[in-house]
Order: C-alpha cells, then sequence, then structure tokens
C-alpha cells in the first residue's frame, strides 16, 4: 500500500485553474481521471486524512504513486476531457456511464391554469398528479388517444399552447375535437378544469357512475331525437370501456378473490396481492421480506395479512369484509383446512383456498407471479444500484473477513459440469460492487475433462494456477508492464482482485491458498461460500464466518457467487450443446473443427449432410471427394440420391433443422 505524501505535489505547484488530473500506479497505468473548477482544490482534497475518505477513494490515493494534470481553458472542455481519457485509459476506479432512465408516468400539470396531460420520466413536482408507472411509453400515448375523445385536455407544450394562443386559429387535436381549444378560448378555465378532473377520477378508477351518466345522456339524446349527440355519447362510451380492458384485467364471472404470488430467493422473498372485485382488478400490493428458513411461507403470510385486515375491518365504521370469497394461489399452505376455516371465521360465510389450475383464473395468477419475480429483481437492483448500501457492503466484507482494505475489485469462480463431462468454470469480475463483464473469462478444465471424471477441487486449483500465471506473465518486468504493446491499454489479467471468492468450502479454499503459495501471490485475499448454510470459509480457519442474513456483505457475495454460478452454467451448456450436435463428425479423419463447422454451416444439418451426395459436399470449402465418403461413411450413407420424401418425412425434417438450430 503506497503513502499518498510520498506523490503528493508541492505546496504551490498545483495552478487554481480548471483541468483534468489523472492518478497513475507504480507501472504507470492510468487508474483515474476526473476533472475539476478548480485543480489545486479537487487534487488538495485526495491528500487529507485517509480515514475521512470514500472506501474506494483511499484504496485509489493508496494504489497511485503518481498524480498529472493538463489545465483547460472552460469546464466544458475538462468535461470532453475527461470523456475521452476514460473511453481511451478504461481506469479501474472510474464509474461507467450508465443509462438510469426511470419508468414513465403519465402526468397532469393541475399547477397551470390549463392543465396538461403528457408523458413524463423525473422526479415528482408539487401541483402535478401522476398515473402509472407504465412498462411503456406507447402505453401512455394508447390510453392518451383512447381518453382525449372523452375528455378533450390538451397535450401539447407549453411553447405550442401560447403560439396558438397568439394566431386565434386551434392545432388539428381541436378540429378533430380530441382538445377542447382552451387556447382560443371554446372553454372557460372553470370548463376546462372541469374536463381535467373528470379525466382524473376515470383514471382514479371512478369509472361506474361516468359509465352510467353517459349512458343516461345517450338514450335522453335518442329519446330527443338528437341522433348525432347520442352517437357521440356511444363512441366516447366505446372508448371509456376499452380504456379500462386496458387497465385492469376483467374476470367474466364476477369473481370476489384475491390473488397471491410469491418470488424468492436464498434471503428474501417478494409478494404481490392483486384484489379482485366484481371481476376487476382494484388494487394490487407488494412487500420484500426477509426469508426465514423451515417456516410455512403462504400459512404465516396468509395468518398476518388477513389478519391485520380482520382488525382494520373492525375499526371502521361501515362493514368492510376482511376476507374474500376466494383466495387462489401458487400452492396451498402446509395446513389448509385450518387456515380455511379460521379465515371463514373472519368473514362469517365460507372462503375457498384453492389452486387454479387452467382458464382465466390461472392466466391472472401467472401474471401475479410475474409482477412478484419483477418486484423482487427490480429490488434487488435498487440494493445493488445503491452507492451507499455498497459501500456499507464492501466495509462490512473488510471487518468480517479481517482485509487490510475494502475489496473493490472481487473474482470468483466456479465450476459447472454433469458427471465430469464437459466440465468448464467461470470467472467473474465484481469492482466497487458492480458487475465488470468485459473482464468475465470463462475456461475449459483441461485435467478433469483428460481424466473423465468430476474433481471440483483439482479444478478450481487449476483454474486459479492459469489465472494467477497469466496475471504474473502480464506484470513481467519487460516492456511496459501490464499494458498491451499495441493498443497500449491494460491487459486483461493485469490487476489482481482483492479478495478471490470460491463457490465451496474449505477444501476449495486450500486448494486455491495452495496454489498462490506455489506461485508467490501473497496480496490476494480467498474466501469460499457454501451455498447450504451461506457460511464463508478462510484459509486454515477450522470454523466459518457467518455473516448475519440480513447482512449487506452477505447478500453482495451471494450476488457475485450466483452470477459466476450463471455464467459457467450457459458456457457449459454452449460446449455440451457442440458437442450433441457435432458428435457425429468427431472421428471423421482428416475432418477437423473448421471444417466440421462449414459442412453444419452449409447443409444445416446432420440430417441434410446424410442425404447428400459425394459431388455436394465437395462444394464446401475444404472438402475433397475422400473426405466426403469418410463422412458419408461415418454417417451411414452411401451418397447415393435420396428418394422423394412424403409430407410427414418432410415435416420431421424441418423439426429436425429447428432442434439443431436451436441448439
Amino acid at each position: 500500500m503506497a503513502d499518498p505524501s510520498t506523490y503528493r505535489p508541492a505546496p504551490g505547484t498545483i495552478p487554481d485553474a480548471p483541468g483534468v488530473y489523472r492518478f497513475r500506479d507504480e507501472r504507470h497505468r492510468v487508474i483515474y481521471v476526473g476533472k475539476a473548477k478548480s485543480l489545486r482544490n479537487r487534487l488538495n482534497s485526495y491528500f487529507a486524512d485517509l480515514c475521512g475518505l470514500h472506501p474506494r477513494t483511499r484504496q485509489m490515493v493508496t494504489t497511485a504513486a503518481s498524480v498529472e494534470w493538463t489545465m483547460v481553458r472552460t469546464e466544458v472542455e475538462a468535461l470532453q476531457l475527461e470523456y475521452n481519457w476514460i473511453k481511451e485509459f478504461d481506469p479501474r476506479f472510474n464509474v461507467r456511464y450508465r443509462d438510469d432512465k426511470s419508468y414513465p408516468v403519465l402526468a397532469v400539470t393541475l399547477n397551470e391554469e390549463y392543465p396538461r396531460l403528457h408523458l413524463y420520466r423525473g422526479p415528482r413536482r408539487r401541483g402535478v398528479r401522476y398515473f402509472g408507472p407504465y412498462p411503456h411509453a406507447w402505453a401512455i400515448r394508447e390510453t392518451l388517444d383512447l381518453l382525449t375523445r372523452v375528455f378533450p385536455a390538451r397535450v401539447c407544450s407549453g411553447g405550442v399552447f401560447k403560439r396558438h394562443s397568439q394566431i386565434g386559429r386551434p392545432c388539428l387535436l381541436g378540429y378533430i375535437d380530441k382538445c377542447s381549444a382552451p387556447c382560443v378560448g371554446r372553454v372557460t378555465a372553470q370548463e376546462y378544469r372541469a374536463i381535467v378532473e373528470s379525466f382524473c377520477d376515470f383514471l382514479s378508477g371512478r369509472t361506474d357512475k361516468m359509465i352510467r351518466q353517459l349512458e343516461r345522456e345517450m338514450e335522453a339524446a335518442a329519446a330527443e331525437l338528437e341522433f348525432e349527440r347520442a352517437a357521440r355519447l356511444r363512441d366516447h362510451l366505446g372508448a371509456l370501456r376499452r380504456a379500462m380492458e386496458k387497465q385492469a384485467v376483467v374476470l367474466g364471472d364476477g369473481t370476489d378473490a384475491d390473488v397471491i404470488a410469491f418470488a424468492c430467493d436464498e434471503l428474501e422473498v417478494a409478494v404481490q396481492v392483486f384484489h379482485v372485485r366484481g371481476g376487476r382488478v382494484r388494487g394490487q400490493r407488494g412487500w420484500v421480506i426477509e426469508k426465514l428458513a423451515q417456516v410455512d411461507l403462504v400459512g404465516q403470510f396468509l395468518t398476518q395479512f388477513y389478519g391485520e385486515q380482520a382488525a382494520l375491518a373492525g375499526s371502521a365504521d361501515d362493514a368492510i369484509q376482511p376476507v374474500p370469497r376466494e383466495v387462489l394461489l401458487a400452492e396451498l399452505p402446509e395446513d389448509p383446512d385450518t387456515l380455511t376455516e379460521w379465515l371463514c371465521g373472519l368473514r362469517g360465510t365460507r372462503v375457498q383456498l384453492r389452486v387454479p389450475q387452467r382458464g382465466d383464473k390461472r392466466a391472472l395468477l401467472d401474471t401475479v407471479a410475474r409482477n412478484a419475480a419483477d418486484a423482487l429483481t427490480q429490488h434487488k437492483l435498487r440494493r445493488a444500484g445503491d452507492l451507499t448500501a455498497r459501500a456499507a457492503a464492501l466495509q462490512e466484507i473488510q471487518e468480517h473477513l479481517g482485509l487490510d482494505t475494502a475489496p473493490l475489485r472481487i473474482e470468483c469462480i466456479d465450476v459447472s459440469h454433469v458427471q465430469g463431462n464437459d466440465v468448464v468454470a467461470s470467472l467473474v469480475v465484481f469492482e466497487d460492487g458492480l458487475p465488470r463483464k468485459s473482464d468475465y473469462r470463462r475456461f475449459a478444465i483441461r485435467d478433469a475433462a483428460g481424466e473423465g471424471r468430476s474433481d471440483d477441487v483439482a479444478s478450481i486449483a487449476e483454474v486459479v494456477r492459469r489465472r494467477f500465471a497469466r496475471y504474473l506473465r502480464e506484470n513481467e518486468p519487460t516492456g511496459s508492464p501490464g499494458q498491451d504493446p499495441d493498443s497500449g491499454r491494460p491487459r486483461k489479467f493485469a490487476y489482481p482482485p482483492n479478495l478471490l471468492v470460491l463457490d465451496g468450502g474449505p477444501a476449495q479454499v486450500a486448494a486455491a491458498a495452495r496454489v498462490l503459495f506455489e506461485l508467490g501471490v501473497s496480496d490476494v485475499a480467498i474466501a469460499g461460500l457454501a451455498k447450504r448454510l451461506e457460511e464463508i470459509w478462510l484459509p486454515g480457519e477450522a470454523d466459518p464466518v457467518i455473516l448475519p442474513r440480513t447482512s449487506e456483505g452477505l447478500y453482495l457475495l451471494q450476488r457475485v457467487r450466483d452470477e459466476a454460478h450463471r455464467f459457467a452454467i450457459s458456457y457449459h451448456r454452449q460446449k455440451r450443446s457442440a458437442r450433441m450436435t457435432s458428435s457425429a463428425l468427431d472421428n471423421v479423419v482428416g475432418l477437423g473443427q473448421a471444417r466440421r463447422t462449414a459442412l453444419l454451416k452449409h447443409f444445416g444439418s446432420l440430417r441434410r449432410i446424410r442425404q447428400a451426395s459425394v459431388q455436394e459436399l465437395t462444394e464446401v470449402p475444404g472438402v475433397g471427394p475422400s473426405t466426403a465418403r469418410a463422412v458419408l461413411a461415418a454417417l451411414g450413407s452411401t451418397g447415393d440420391p435420396a428418394p422423394e420424401e412424403s409430407a410427414e418425412e418432410s415435416a420431421e425434417e424441418h423439426a429436425d433443422e429447428s432442434n439443431e438450430a436451436a441448439l
């Protein structure tokens, strides 16, 4: 660990001007690029007390060995130069640019004299009413297109509204009656606000009263022989009903039920509840809670949820049913009869707990399950994207594992195979608690594949040896250590991790520690995360480290482990699919991998190759007559032209081709 005071610039030498600065490590690699309005003030802040710095900043200044700067004229030039240097040098301590757009909402600007309806993203503002969020922007535009036929409120921007007010002529929407044209005074401010308030009432769920009112007006217009007005009201009713269908699921039998689904991982559970009343989804609620082992999750939730509902209903002035007639679940609790009896007592009438198997109710349950899975994913992403939570996680890992610094670069290794076949391993990299996918690596295990057996400990040792042997080669003191001589960019294995995580227990940790000792690598900490009890094993320790189940550090380590497992599984499936696709051609003498690939690409499937003639096979580059005959012999074909096939055989062939293409 370097002392920042050894390379701190002399007092008075840093200019008080805008510019861009670069920190370099002992091998002269750029590890951080930043900009500042005042280079003097910004750089001096890096050489303050280390205890007051953010863990990432602290590790950066202790890793660096020098700092340099470039002055520019303006802050805009500094921003552009900083961006260019980040792209050029890819510094390890810089946070990457990321798109963080939020879900779109439908906004109604009630704080204006003539409120506007529009699609909006971003922070909420006072005096504006929001509906949503919607999953897609087109869903908002479609809703507006339907509802402005009934509620002709403006959707134009302030500039457009002002321009048409000045010229005294409405826009196209005003001419086709999809806007009441307040810009030219067709309606007063009070009349226009009543239109907007009716729009808000409709989106708030007060639809039945509005539908009945329009029906009465339509019938009255027809009775008075005002057929054109009655036709317009009929069209309005149709538009409202279509909008209602798009915003709520409708069950034709007037279902009165709660639809409940769960999605869980090792630590947390997401619960989603859709309240269906009168066949329509009237509300939605969701929670993310801590998962407890050896607990009837469904029964515990139903007891707590409906017990609280009953308590709330008992304190209300009007009679509110705390429990619906049906509770639809993906799986029943451990003791459904007892729980059903208790719910019947709360409701006062019969209650049914059941798992729908087919039809609209099953489709609605699947929708709720997808919402629960999405809620859990969004919750995990919010935790992963929270800088404070990531900093706390790294600090917890440092404290519990006894590390010198926070592990800002974590690498994890996982092995995947099926009964010793197609043994592969993955290496994933997390920097500052976020995945750095450009540094992911995958390994085909040589020893296990050659011996035809599965040995996770030996596979872990092989991957650790290959990864850190490469690291030592790339940092040999010749030329520019750690840099590609052609591009000047850092090599992929040039940086060692602060913490190496293994998917396994004491045996895997001991094997990795032996390999690092043999290679002479002493500045990398090792930890193994065992799946069964989520315990952390350290080299030479008889007992594991147990982190609290709500720990941000444990959550981060699990996320790293799960990502390594996902990456290893995907590579294993790829290798297995390739072996299954081309296994019939593996033993053909003189046919290598390139020509096997060319044959499959040219013909599309083994079935087509089997039906081809020698002459047709020789049309593939690199395949001669002798090789073609060897291929046909290996596939059990004579090379004679295939007889005319029936419709059934043609269908089977297309199915085979589709399966092989999928592989």
